[in-house]
């Protein structure tokens, strides 16, 4: 999670909302990215996303099993959708969503039963500084 947070940071320097995620596997990092929305002036680049695909490129399957994506925002509904169609076991998130969280806020579309695959989740590592990241942010983009 400490790398998704320098993720997070290093979007936020380039002018991104500072969410950053990370794939893990066997304890090898995969991939990781942070926001390229502005980057890229492309909606669905988000930092999960951006790394699942890189993932799965690296990889070079679409299934990413045996894999944790550690990311320092509860994901949207894109990403959680995109978490269970890579087969993602494991989910860990920093700050909670209510706005847009998938993964326990709004909804949980990462454990739906009605789904194909269910996802092991942890919330809330290092949410406090998750959240931190995300406030200033919006603070110095208000002010």
């Amino acid at each position: 999670m400490a790398r998704a947070l320098e993720m997070a940071r290093a979007g936020g320097l380039r002018g991104e909302v500072p969410v950053g995620a990370v794939i893990v596997c066997a304890e090898e990092v995969l991939a990781e990215s942070h926001n390229r929305t502005v980057e890229l002036h492309d909606p669905t680049a988000h930092a999960e996303s951006m790394a699942i695909r890189a993932a799965a490129r690296r990889l070079g399957d679409w299934r990413l099993n045996d894999c944790t994506l550690y990311t320092t925002l509860e994901p949207c509904t894109q990403c959680a959708g995109a978490i269970v169609l890579a087969r993602i076991p494991r989910l860990v998130f920093g700050a909670h969503d209510p706005k847009a969280g998938m993964a326990g806020s709004l909804e949980n579309l990462v454990q739906d039963s009605r789904l194909n695959h269910c996802v092991e989740l942890l919330g809330g590592v290092l949410a406090s500084e998750s959240s931190e990241l995300l406030r200033a942010f919006f603070r110095a983009r208000r002010g």
